[in-house]
């Protein structure tokens, strides 16, 4: 993650809690701060936020990383991306847009949107809506 003003980041992090009516506890803000401090999206693991977190004074256990990415999401401020309907990837970006999924190092990249036709889905079943279309798209090395 880039080096970025420390103030800076953390209000940053800050407004964006604001932004879903998320109250700033220490820990959300730690985190909140580690995603959007630098003002880049980005993909994350529980796991590898739990890491990026190691190095933040405000000490956040694995458990509370969980329970606040579902608090993000819950909130609109993220999304989550399931790969092999076991490992989760969760997304700052909030935009409709595809997804590169990196089989060789396990790793969640945009793709570009542009590029990207759906010519027609399926009509959802009676009583149901369609209430979003996520493409992840598979690559491994050659």
């Amino acid at each position: 993650m880039q080096h970025t003003d420390t103030a800076t980041a953390a209000q940053r992090g800050t407004t964006w809690l604001a932004q879903g009516d998320l109250r700033p506890t220490r820990q959300r803000v730690a985190l909140a701060t580690l995603l959007v401090g630098d003002g880049c999206d980005r993909h994350v693991t529980a796991e590898s936020l739990y890491d990026a977190s190691k190095d933040c004074p405000e000490k956040v256990s694995l458990a509370t990383v969980y329970n606040t990415l579902r608090a993000f999401c819950e909130a609109g401020l993220m999304r989550e991306i399931t790969v092999d309907g076991s490992k989760s990837y969760f997304d700052t970006n909030m935009s409709d847009h595809p997804h590169f999924y990196w089989e060789d190092t396990a790793t969640l990249t945009d793709a570009p949107a542009e590029d990207l036709q759906i010519a027609k889905l399926p009509t959802a079943p009676e009583g149901a809506e369609i209430a979003k279309v996520d493409v992840v798209i598979r690559l491994r090395k050659r």
